[in-house]
């Protein structure tokens, strides 16, 4: 079921108070090199540094008071451990956090800062899964995952909602796909706002799984996730992808060098701090140039949550 228009004016009403309008941004610069009018939308200056922090808070907001009183539980290693902890925080409720006992420091660092609870476990996919329903059975709290659930797609599609509210004629609106709960939501807000506009996906090559789906019609996954956008390791599931396929017009792959290529543009040029992940949408479009000349363009720059201690250039 592709949720309807009243939900996502909805869920751009409900989080208002809670997230940053961002703010968008050019350089013309970069409309010279890709020879089309990009506007940026800044979800790095969002709070907790990425958009990540729209879907946890709307999915929040959707719970009874009784589920509140109980709490939430997730299992990520990365910007929705964080979002998830600080929508909560600031909702008064309890966060649950199953994070890989591998995951970096510094991201643990900042889920205790957001008053997240960590519980670590072993890094596999089934291991994490294993211990948020363990939780989730003890404490009662509600499960909420990352990118595959339809109140974290609503609230994600806030950010496009904004983007063409004070841009209303761009023709097309780029995206990164990693979990798939960035694009769809994304896709809802191109489909009812937008104005013959479409929404593309950048992916990388090494984690393609999102672009073999769209080909396929049923949800791939990758055997390597060998890639710098540490952001898009992730693969869709049963709630996004059914919006994807009908509502994203395609996706582009990059190579990890365009990504690293596109990355840097960005803090050299726009002077703003961005992470690998939300360089890709730039690279895909840098990367087909000649297909989107003289159109109107908007990215959405997924987040900023960067280690400055191991950057690729």
């Amino acid at each position: 079921m592709i949720p309807t228009k009243q939900e996502v004016e909805e869920a751009c009403e409900r989080v208002k108070p809670f997230v940053h309008n961002t703010p968008v941004l050019k350089s013309s610069y970069l409309n010279e090199l890709s020879g089309a009018e990009v506007f940026f939308k800044c979800e790095n200056f969002q709070k907790m540094g990425a958009f990540k922090m729209r879907g946890a808070t709307n999915a929040i907001l959707q719970l009874s008071e009784a589920q509140k009183q109980a709490g939430v539980v997730t299992h990520s290693s990365g910007n929705f451990a964080q979002a998830l902890s600080l929508a909560a925080k600031n909702l008064g409720v309890k966060a649950f956090i199953v994070m890989p006992e591998n995951a970096p420091q510094v991201k643990k660092e900042a889920v205790k800062g957001y008053g997240g609870i960590i519980t670590e476990s072993e890094s596999t996919p089934i291991a994490r899964e294993t211990e948020a329903s363990r939780i989730q059975k003890e404490i009662g709290a509600t499960f909420i995952h990352p990118s595959n659930d339809k109140n974290v797609i609503l609230g994600n599609a806030t950010a496009a909602a904004e983007l063409l509210q004070s841009h209303p004629d761009l023709d097309y609106i780029f995206a990164p796909v990693g979990g798939g709960g960035l694009i769809a939501g994304t896709s809802l807000s191109v489909k009812y706002f937008g104005i013959d506009c479409k929404t593309i996906g950048g992916e990388p090559f090494e984690v393609d799984d999102a672009y073999r789906s769209l080909q396929s019609g049923k949800i791939e996954f990758n055997k390597t996730t060998n890639t710098i956008a540490d952001g898009l390791k992730t693969f869709l599931g049963d709630v996004n992808f059914p919006i994807i396929k009908e509502l994203v017009s395609e996706i582009i792959i990059v190579e990890e060098t365009e990504i690293i290529s596109a990355m840097k543009l960005i803090w050299e040029r726009m002077k703003i701090i961005v992470e690998p992940s939300s360089a890709v949408a730039l690279a895909a479009l840098l990367r087909e140039k000649e297909r989107f000349k003289n159109k109107k363009i908007g990215i959405i720059i997924s987040g900023g949550n960067v280690d400055l201690r191991n950057l690729p250039f």
